[in-house]
């Protein structure tokens, strides 16, 4: 069943065309991948189907239901939630404090949202770190608590932009694995990255973007491989592994 249906989306801004009929189908239960280079319109795509941007064409669905200039706040609701790329947590506040304004979103009490916060935090191993000043993380953890604000919101699909940027290696590793436990989970993704090991990784489809056009999808495997991918954005050193 599909859980998110993009199409002929567009979005312009003035003269300049961000977004370019696009076209994206994601199943429940499925990772899909998007990828591109540098400007070529995939954080203005998430913007457009979760809610920041109203698209200036096509349609989007979710769960069946047109959801084309739908509030953000309203499709959190509904069960579509995104990060950001650049992750701003209250940071005078603690990470509980922090995941607990997600949870708002599903109810109207403090003990309720207290306690759905914890639940978040135990299952993405970071309950020891619920009294931390957000403002005093590391990178790696900051983007563990973004994602686990978007959690509170119980989601039913989860749109990631770039949450593994600026990590290390090891941590890159530890993400990989928590995004595939929260699809185990029941919760569909759809994930921006720019690193490719992990995007390969992580996607059952991967669809590559280019001046806000589609240029390919198919599996990571097929996506690598295409000629067009690998002149626009990979280069001729990138070998599948």
């Amino acid at each position: 069943m599909k859980i998110l249906d993009v199409r002929e989306m567009t979005k312009t801004f003035g003269g300049l065309t961000a977004v370019d009929g696009l076209g994206i189908e994601i199943e429940t239960g499925q990772i899909l991948g998007l990828i591109g280079p540098n400007g070529a319109g995939k954080s203005t795509a998430f913007n457009c189907i979760a809610g920041v941007f109203p698209p200036t064409g096509g349609e989007i669905y979710f769960n069946g239901e047109k959801i084309n200039g739908v509030k953000p706040w309203t499709l959190c609701r509904k069960g579509l939630e995104r990060t950001f790329q650049i992750v701003k947590p209250f940071a005078s506040k603690s990470v509980l404090y922090n995941v607990m304004v997600g949870a708002f979103a599903v109810t109207d009490k403090t003990a309720e949202a207290e306690a759905e916060a914890l639940a978040v935090l135990k299952s993405l191993h970071f309950e020891s770190r619920k009294d931390v000043r957000a403002g005093n993380l590391t990178i790696a953890d900051r983007k563990r608590l973004e994602i686990a604000r978007a959690l509170a919101t119980r989601p039913k699909i989860l749109l990631l932009d770039e949450v593994m940027a600026g990590l290390r290696p090891a941590e890159v590793d530890e993400m990989v694995a928590i995004i595939k436990e929260l699809r185990d989970r029941g919760i569909t993704i759809f994930v921006i990255e720019h690193i490719m090991r992990a995007i390969m990784a992580l996607s059952d489809r991967i669809v590559v973007i280019h001046f806000g056009r589609k240029i390919a999808e198919g599996t990571p495997d097929a996506v690598a491989s295409d000629e067009n991918v690998i002149k626009a954005y990979l280069g001729e050193e990138y070998v599948v592994s």
